[in-house]
């Protein structure tokens, strides 16, 4: 399956094979309501579970077999329940063992055990993922690590910053993280993502955990 989340909560699974003959032109994925954008695509086996994070630190974890298989022209159904305020800014696929690594515009981040996330009902208000303060801002992203990568992190203003995974602190949910970027003042955190090393930047640098 291909399974899909948008920005208004909204989540939708379709069989892989209704996407084995495109057009040139695409073809339609999701019906989206005016004003929605897709934040996410996973491909699954029909029997994960999803984690869906929110801009005001919620998260939602469900049972994927509690979303039925849709077609393509089908706008989908509510995975979880937002606030006035809130939207969904990114999807996860459980895995237990692993982290969920919750970076906040204003530099702060923390890893979390999955563990930590209980099951809930998909449409459901959810958790606490992280507390949101003035201090670190609204979340930016979530990703699913092991603690063994390196991060880029990019601010609005173009500053870029090379970190390990492994220095990010694990704690609990309803915390509000450490900071993990200094920010000038007006400057916020862009985007962030895992950096894939190549053979021979392994073999220059063997002590680096990729």
């Amino acid at each position: 399956y291909l399974f899909m989340a948008t920005q208004n909560g909204t989540v939708k699974k379709t069989v892989l094979e209704e996407f084995s003959r495109p057009r040139k032109g695409g073809i339609r994925a999701i019906m989206l309501d005016e004003g929605d954008t897709l934040v996410g695509v996973k491909y699954t086996d029909g029997n994960q579970e999803i984690i869906l994070a929110t801009k005001e630190g919620l998260a939602n974890r469900f049972q994927e077999p509690d979303v039925r298989p849709m077609g393509r022209a089908a706008s989908g159904v509510r995975g979880i329940r937002l606030g006035e305020q809130d939207e969904v800014i990114g999807m996860l696929a459980a895995e237990e063992g692993m982290n969920i690594l919750t970076l906040t515009e204003k530099g702060f981040g923390k890893r979390t055990p999955v563990s930590e996330y209980r099951l809930c009902n998909r449409g459901g208000k959810g958790v606490t993922n992280i507390k949101i303060t003035d201090k670190n801002g609204p979340v930016k992203t979530v990703m699913l690590v092991d603690g063994k990568e390196e991060l880029m992190l990019v601010s609005k203003q173009g500053i870029g910053i090379r970190i390990k995974c492994s220095d990010i602190s694990i704690i609990g949910r309803a915390t509000q993280g450490v900071r993990v970027m200094r920010l000038e003042e007006g400057d916020s955190l862009a985007a962030a993502a895992q950096i894939v090393m190549d053979e021979n930047e392994e073999e220059n640098n063997p002590e680096s955990p990729l």
